[in-house]
């Protein structure tokens, strides 16, 4: 397995997909993350065409097992952030 671009690459890649400086392919970069996060945490989706759909989804309080002991323990309600995957980059992978 390839080992994850990270943003230094990422960024690099993306300024030279938009013929583009790395300063402003950067700020385009945060600014769709700023998005996202403000979206999501706010409790809505964002889908990225292609890509797929970013969402926060409510899990109810439930009994867990600590793993070391055996024990049952609750755990309240919280949230979890969850991405689907878009059909087209599904498909890209198994070509």
């Amino acid at each position: 397995m390839a080992k994850p671009l990270t943003k230094t690459q990422l960024v690099a890649a993306l300024a030279d997909a938009m013929d583009s400086d790395k300063k402003s392919a950067g700020s385009a970069l945060d600014a769709i993350i700023e998005v996202i996060t403000k979206e999501v945490s706010g409790g809505g989706a964002v889908t990225l065409p292609g890509v797929g759909k970013i969402y926060c989804r409510e899990r109810p309080a439930r009994m867990v097992r600590n793993p070391a002991t055996g024990e049952q323990i609750h755990k309240e309600a919280d949230k979890v952030v969850k991405m689907t995957i878009a059909k087209a980059l599904k498909d890209s992978v198994n070509d």
